[in-house]
């Protein structure tokens, strides 16, 4: 059931009478609720009301009613265009709000010349390491899987037949592996037609990442089972703690991991923002915003805060309240990511994150991922990452259940 997130200031009554004055915004966001409650305390003529939803995307198509706002992930798919209307007048013509985008973000919202969606917030894969050993990278702001597998090798030390230190090993995160992958032009995507199944992909990359991977263990690492037996003999302390000991060399973090680490861990670290060819593939679970055609809804309160929100100032004032509430150890920038507007990653996030100056790399750097299924997020955690994990050691792939079939069979006992 959703979760009505209320307070005190949020009393209709107190709202001025008839149609357009209260907007209902459905989200998978808790940090919306903190800034409905902003944006209601600071004018008197609208309202937004904020109902928690684990899949709002899903819910649209499940349920009759409808919000005048949906903020949320994987809001991409064919089933959820349905619901949105069109957001033209953001970025056409005199009411356009759209100069401050990263313009690949807001590309992904664009479907057939259409704005239906904008981006609100992303993140980023990190290799993150501990500060004294940033003079031994080759560039201060990306890091290629190549250098990485060369300067964990290089960091490795054995005692005996046993390592006591090892560098990185791919396996050691799922989604690693799918960033490898990714990095390879994997290409995952919501197919073009439901008869096709739910998920496409690059087969041939796929593999091209997981021999990658292969090599990476048995010449850096010496092998699957030495690396298992350091995993299991070290890993059981958190990460973070492990590069400040010098036990590893690097960790694999999303970047809202990194940025909510106790200030006392990120003074030791730094890090850098894995990349190929100076693009770097962006989470996929990346924020939008929509509007709905809700009937007897409230465009013009649902328009006041959409205006209110994609202001940079707006923005500074929710990152000056996320860190006088300490919201900030918890939820990381804006709506758990970097914010979609540029001025406001690049100038004022440094100001509240010290460990982005010099950090921020170049606009075109930042490729968005495809557009994905609604149900991506349980196809990932059930079928893709269980068959990287799985892939990445076995060399030839061997007795393995094909990564069709998993998907196959999955679809057949989760959909209906």
């Amino acid at each position: 059931m959703a979760l009505l997130i209320a307070w005190s200031a949020l009393c209709v009554s107190s709202c001025s009478p008839g149609r357009n004055t209260v907007a209902i915004l459905w989200t998978d966001t808790p940090d919306f609720a903190f800034y409905a409650k902003y944006f209601n305390a600071s004018q008197d003529r609208y309202k937004v009301e904020v109902f928690h939803h684990d899949f709002p995307a899903q819910r649209l198509g499940d349920s009759r009613e409808h919000p005048d706002i949906i903020v949320a992930s994987w809001l991409h798919g064919a089933s959820v265009q349905s619901f949105l209307r069109s957001l033209d007048a953001y970025v056409n013509g005199d009411g356009r709000i759209d100069d401050a985008f990263y313009p690949s973000l807001l590309a992904k919202g664009n479907f057939n010349g259409r704005q239906y969606l904008l981006p609100v917030s992303f993140n980023a894969p990190l290799a993150v390491f501990a500060g004294e050993h940033s003079q031994r990278l080759s560039c201060p702001l990306t890091i290629g899987l190549g250098e990485m597998r060369e300067l964990g090798r290089d960091f490795n030390v054995r005692t005996g037949n046993a390592f006591t230190r090892m560098g990185f090993s791919p396996s050691w995160d799922d989604n690693f592996l799918l960033v490898a992958a990714a990095l390879f032009d994997a290409s995952f995507r919501e197919t073009a037609s439901p008869t096709e199944g739910p998920l496409a992909w690059n087969p041939v990359a796929v593999e091209q990442a997981m021999s990658f991977v292969h090599e990476w263990t048995a010449e850096a690492n010496s092998g699957i089972q030495a690396t298992e037996n350091f995993t299991f003999r070290f890993f059981n302390i958190p990460p973070a703690n492990m590069i400040l000991s010098e036990r590893i060399l690097f960790a694999y973090m999303d970047s809202s991991r990194f940025f909510t680490l106790s200030e006392n861990q990120r003074n030791g670290l730094d890090f850098r923002w894995i990349a190929e060819r100076d693009t770097i593939p962006l989470a996929e679970g990346a924020v939008y915003l929509g509007l709905t055609g809700r009937r007897d809804g409230a465009p013009r309160a649902a328009d006041a805060f959409v205006r209110w929100f994609f202001r940079a100032d707006t923005q500074r004032s929710l990152l000056e309240r996320s860190h006088k509430f300490r919201q900030m150890e918890t939820s990381f920038g804006i709506a758990g990511g970097f914010s979609a507007l540029r001025p406001v990653t690049e100038q004022i996030f440094p100001q509240f994150y010290p460990d982005l100056l010099g950090h921020i790399p170049p606009e075109d750097f930042f490729s968005p991922a495809n557009v994905l299924p609604g149900d991506w997020a349980a196809i990932k955690e059930r079928v893709v990452l269980p068959y990287l994990n799985e892939r990445a050691v076995r060399p030839d792939g061997s007795g393995m259940i094909p990564l069709e079939t998993r998907l196959a069979d999955w679809v057949r006992h989760n959909r209906f």
